[in-house]
């Protein structure tokens, strides 16, 4: 009877990779945030044990900067690309910040990575790419750093912030019923005290977020190009 049993083809499964666990991981901490980021759901979730998990990578702290570094590559070929075609130092850099708020919005847990790691290879691809593309706007080497600098931190901190307010955000909110609120609560403050806040208020309703955003970019390019 056994032998007239049809055989049932021998499953393959795709062998566990450092990169097959990156992936699974960012897929986890886009769900769940850091929090949700533990050695026992990675393991879950890829069929295995920690114990195979722990053979590629050493703890959570290098899974992070392992998931951190694949989604800023990422955001970093597509602005290279953009670079070597000839584009202008002023459109490198908007293609790169551009990027990398996408990668913070569809990815929320990268921006506290790459505050939190300041002298690792992400940041320092990103501070890299910017630093060229100064050099190339002609400005003085005294100003590189600061300049460099100046982009770097408002592309970090404006798309850690966009990513805060979509995570603060109810789910049952959306983002123009958001920003009506605040909105609103901005042309009710007191008069004397805010009067600029209020006098925006409406601009805060109506904004878009990405384009602002290049807007400010456009802002601080145009000041380091001044320094020429």
């Amino acid at each position: 009877m056994a032998a007239s049993r049809a055989r049932r083809p021998e499953r393959r499964e795709e062998p566990l990779s450092r990169e097959r666990i990156v992936e699974a991981a960012i897929g986890l901490l886009d769900e769940s945030g850091e929090g949700g980021l533990t050695f026992r759901a990675l393991a879950r979730r890829l069929a295995t044990g920690p114990g195979a998990i722990y053979w590629h990578v050493t703890g959570k702290d290098e899974l992070l900067g392992a998931a951190t570094d694949a989604v800023v590559t990422g955001a970093m070929t597509a602005a290279t690309a953009t670079a070597t075609a000839g584009a202008t130092p002023r459109e490198a850099v908007r293609s790169l910040a551009v990027g990398v708020f996408d990668a913070i919005d569809a990815h929320p847990w990268i921006g506290t990575q790459l505050a939190r790691a300041p002298a690792q290879s992400p940041l320092l691809r990103i501070f890299e790419h910017l630093g060229r593309q100064v050099q190339a706007l002609g400005v003085p080497q005294a100003a590189h750093f600061t300049a460099a600098s100046a982009l770097l931190n408002y592309i970090l901190g404006v798309g850690g912030q966009n990513a805060a307010n979509a995570l603060e955000r109810r789910p049952d909110t959306t983002r123009a019923e958001f920003l009506d609120t605040v909105s609103t609560s901005w042309a009710n403050l007191d008069a004397d005290e805010y009067a600029f806040t209020r006098s925006v208020a409406d601009q805060l309703r109506d904004h878009d977020d990405r384009e602002e955003f290049l807007a400010g970019v456009d802002l601080i390019v145009a000041g380091i190009t001044a320094l020429r």
